[in-house]
């Protein structure tokens, strides 16, 4: 029952890809430039970076089913505001306060389901918490594309609201405050620096950087640039999300038996080929090239993704799994981050140059570029 309630935490946030097809709506909606849509993104992903990492070392303290709870309270709080917002001004602040609900949800739910399963089946563990978050992932586009054209970009905020607080209750009705003994001291800087938790960290920072390339940009080149309403746009935007949903559960028994490095070469390869096909794309590609291109890019990450966090998490003791969820998440954005604010600066600066739709692929060989280098290193990289 445990995982079950953090995994339905872990849903709700994840919707938030909900966000991305409504791109061009929110942007038409304030009279916004198609990159001014870089800080939606920035004000959510960067709140949570750094309240998953500080919310999760405190939950070693006053418990993991504490934050949790304040988090998705929180997570409520922000749909009513950014769905209500006057101006793009207060959609910003509705986000932050998102990514401090998000950042509580997402800090903790690793530690929760960590530590709620045997030591041995810990990748299968953080594989389910994985798969719920790919699904939201994957529903998120498609209930934007129906919400969008048929109700108005606000609803993809009030949709949710509901769903936060049906998960606040069962957290508050049968989740635990706490989770494991009390840590007996903070996460110091020296937990922080050893060799595996950088290493790992810094392939979560550039996988999920590059994978944002699809994010931010995708909604644009498919509505754009193809002339897809949102409803289509939304389908095949999804087949990343999915891709990375199915892989997800295979990824954390595979960690469990045969170790991570293998897994993550390979999920970073096969991320750095979608990414690498979808920068050939144009406005003749077939469709179906680029469903399989952004397929197999959210699969490669999902086949990351899991092994990956697992080497974080078996870093840390039982203590301090809430720290290492946190730093877990705190990688993985801060690259979300990274990889936004470049890669729309540089579609700012091309797209007037070239056209939207060629900006969008310089973006997305970038990013494949950056994933393949990543790749390279983990393959080399000793165990």
């Amino acid at each position: 029952m445990i995982r079950w309630i953090a995994a339905g935490g872990a849903f709700v946030v994840s919707l938030d890809s909900i966000m991305n097809v409504a791109f061009p709506a929110i942007a038409a909606a304030f009279a916004a430039p198609p990159e001014q849509m870089r800080w939606v993104i920035i004000c959510y992903v960067g709140t949570y970076a750094l309240t998953a990492f500080v919310g999760g070392a405190l939950a070693d303290r006053v418990g993991h089913g504490r934050v949790f709870r304040v988090g998705l309270a929180l997570s409520a709080v922000a749909f009513v505001v950014a769905g209500a917002a006057p101006t793009f001004g207060w959609l910003l602040v509705g986000r932050v306060l998102q990514g401090l609900g998000g950042g509580c949800v997402y800090g903790t739910a690793p530690g929760i389901v960590t530590l709620a399963a045997a030591p041995a089946a810990r990748g299968r563990a953080l594989g389910f918490l994985g798969a719920a978050m790919g699904l939201g992932l994957s529903a998120g586009p498609l209930a934007a594309g129906v919400l969008v054209d048929h109700v108005g970009w606000r609803a993809i905020f009030h949709v949710r609201v509901p769903l936060a607080l049906l998960a606040f209750g069962a957290a508050l009705a049968a989740l635990p405050a706490a989770s494991a003994p009390r840590a007996p001291r903070l996460v110091a800087a020296a937990d922080l620096m050893r060799r595996p938790v950088i290493a790992a960290s810094a392939l979560a920072f550039v996988a999920n950087a590059g994978i944002f390339s699809i994010w931010l940009l995708a909604p644009f080149y498919l509505v754009a640039a193809r002339g897809l309403d949102a409803s289509a746009a939304g389908v095949l935007f999804m087949l990343t999300p999915l891709g990375t949903t199915l892989a997800a559960a295979p990824a954390g028994r595979l960690a469990d038996g045969i170790g991570p490095r293998v897994l993550v070469a390979t999920g970073l390869g096969l991320e750095a080929l979608g990414l690498g096909l979808l920068s050939r794309a144009d406005a003749t590609t077939p469709i179906a090239l680029l469903a399989a291109a952004l397929f197999g890019a959210g699969f490669g990450l999902g086949l990351f993704q899991v092994p990956n966090m697992a080497v974080i998490m078996a870093a840390f003791p039982s203590g301090q799994q809430g720290a290492a969820g946190g730093l877990a998440f705190l990688a993985r954005t801060l690259g979300t981050v990274a990889g936004v604010a470049a890669l729309a600066q540089l579609f700012a600066a091309r797209r007037l140059a070239i056209g939207l739709g060629a900006a969008a692929v310089e973006g997305f060989l970038m990013a494949a570029l950056a994933v393949a280098l990543a790749a390279v290193l983990a393959a080399l990289r000793r165990r």
